[in-house]
């Protein structure tokens, strides 16, 4: 049977300091094949920052033209600009049998599930053993101030309220124990028969063997 699949997109949401990042980065060690959606905005680049890796930095109106013509798969306004994940990248990905990872909130999320692509979406929401808990690991990582922290916390909930509309929920209590159970998902979610569209030519061909011997 041909075994190339289709890739997946995969989504993996959570409120800041749940781990989503720290996951994500080690499913892109643990399947070099995985890759990471580039995001396009409007926005300048900053220091350091390059067209194409970090970002694809786009001017409002190709911005715009883009959303128009439904080659964004998501896309929102963020702070006075403008972000979203480009399709044509993502499609060619899945197509070739890669799987594509996001990190979007869950409006990015729902976008990207009602697109053309959404029958190929897997969708993974990442929760805090508790508030005490996320709010102290915003604190450990030193890269905010209380205000910037209190915007974070007060933002987490609105994020949590979402949690039902994810294929899968982890609550992030053991990182280590954690990723375990997201390989589990993600190797699992490859074998899903519309990620494999060589088993209809497959099974017609058992068909005709079937019929063929009883000739």
């Amino acid at each position: 049977m041909n075994s190339v699949r289709r890739g997946l997109l995969i989504i993996l949401s959570s409120p800041s300091g749940a781990g989503k990042s720290t996951l994500a980065q080690r499913l892109m060690e643990w399947d070099p094949t995985l890759s990471f959606s580039v995001s396009a905005t409007t926005r300048p680049p900053r220091t350091g920052e390059r067209d194409g890796v970090d970002y694809h930095f786009l001017e409002l109106p190709a911005f715009k033209a883009m959303v128009a013509e439904g080659r964004m798969l998501e896309h929102a306004h963020v702070f006075g600009n403008f972000y979203g994940s480009p399709q044509g990248p993502v499609e060619d990905a899945i197509q070739a049998g890669r799987d594509v990872l996001f990190d979007v909130d869950w409006q990015g999320a729902q976008q990207i599930r009602n697109s053309d692509l959404g029958k190929h979406t897997l969708s993974i929401f990442i929760l805090p053993p508790s508030i005490a808990e996320l709010r102290r690991r915003l604190i450990a990582r030193g890269k905010d101030s209380d205000d910037v922290i209190g915007k974070r916390m007060q933002k987490s909930w609105d994020e949590i309220s979402h949690w039902g509309s994810y294929d899968y929920v982890l609550v992030n209590d053991d990182l280590d124990t954690t990723f375990d159970k997201l390989k589990i998902i993600l190797n699992a979610e490859r074998m899903r028969r519309p990620q494999q569209p060589g088993l209809k030519e497959f099974v017609r061909g058992l068909q005709a063997e079937f019929e063929e011997g009883q000739g």
